[in-house]
């Protein structure tokens, strides 16, 4: 973890603001709105960063099965942008991903070339199964969906 960025886990107080930050976003089109429901019953998947009190970034680790995760509703105010923060949030969702032992993690993104630096590889999204039948169903944009997916393989961590 950097030392720039305090990152933590989302409180019960982060969750509108959260809400909002993905709500901005989606907006113009940079992904999928979150209603503010699923947020409170996913609180504990996300992380975020604070600027003093302000809530500056967000990310999500969502478990979907014993072997595969995903990273969600990635989110940095524009201000924030090219510091890594970003970066550092996707890292930590890793980190989190190999200490649960869980093997794969991808992300639906609009923007695989960031995803791609820190070693994702594109991937069809029907090779996610769990994910297709699971959730994208439900999106007003499936079967047309115009986010990429983008995976990783994590190593297991070192036995203690």
């Amino acid at each position: 973890m950097s030392e720039q960025f305090h990152i933590e886990k989302a409180t019960m107080a982060d969750a509108p603001v959260i809400q909002h930050l993905v709500s901005s976003f989606a907006a113009l089109g940079e992904m999928l709105p979150r209603p503010l429901a699923e947020i409170y019953e996913q609180l504990r998947d996300f992380l975020v960063v604070h600027d003093n009190e302000r809530l500056v970034a967000c990310a999500a680790l969502h478990i979907m099965w014993e072997d595969l995760a995903e990273i969600r509703s990635l989110a940095v105010l524009d201000e924030w942008q090219d510091k890594g923060v970003g970066v550092v949030l996707v890292e930590t969702c890793l980190d989190e991903a190999r200490a649960l032992g869980i093997a794969t993690v991808f992300a639906l993104t609009r923007q695989p070339s960031f995803f791609e630096r820190l070693g994702f590889h594109q991937a069809d999204v029907m090779a996610l199964p769990r994910k297709v039948w699971g959730e994208c169903l439900r999106c007003p944009k499936f079967p047309h969906c115009d986010e990429i997916a983008m995976i990783i393989e994590l190593k297991a961590p070192p036995p203690s």
